[in-house]
């Protein structure tokens, strides 16, 4: 690790911990040459996770994109921003959990609805609606009752 006061790479490490969320390993570390102290953090260098999309295009899954989506379904409704991160975390952990570099988009927004359904059912709605692409009212109607049958 490079001193950020002299450059030098040569330096011992001082003392080691965990981060308070415990996704690093935070580091004190003193330079040999120049004894000045400065912290590093080690993180888990994750693969993205690459979406494919209808049309065939690959995409990066993006966590605020996906947040945008759900924040809209969620809006007006009695449901916190910690939950919503929650729920983002939870997508992210099933996302790396199935060990798939490549997953269809299809895949997530089908994880997303079901979050969703448990979390608020007009949330749901409105997320299904815009992610099937409903066409007319009919379609909102059909899954309206798909949704009143399932209570």
């Amino acid at each position: 690790m490079k001193c950020p006061f002299c450059g030098e790479i040569n330096n011992k490490v001082i003392d080691s911990r965990l981060s308070k969320d415990g996704n690093a390993v935070r580091r004190r570390r003193e330079c040999i040459v120049c004894t000045r102290r400065f912290t590093t953090y080690e993180h888990i260098e994750e693969v993205a996770v690459m979406l494919i999309k209808k049309d065939g295009r690959r995409e990066v899954f993006s966590r605020e994109k996906v947040r945008t989506g759900i924040k809209k379904a969620c809006e007006k409704r009695n449901i916190s921003v910690h939950v919503i991160d929650q729920f983002l975390d939870e997508l992210e952990r099933d996302l790396r959990e199935t060990g798939e570099k490549e997953i269809p988009s299809h895949q997530l927004g089908e994880k997303i609805m079901l979050k969703l359904h448990d979390l608020d059912d007009v949330a749901y709605v409105r997320f299904a609606s815009v992610y099937r692409e409903f066409k007319d009212v009919n379609d909102f109607v059909a899954e309206l009752k798909t949704l009143l049958n399932k209570h």
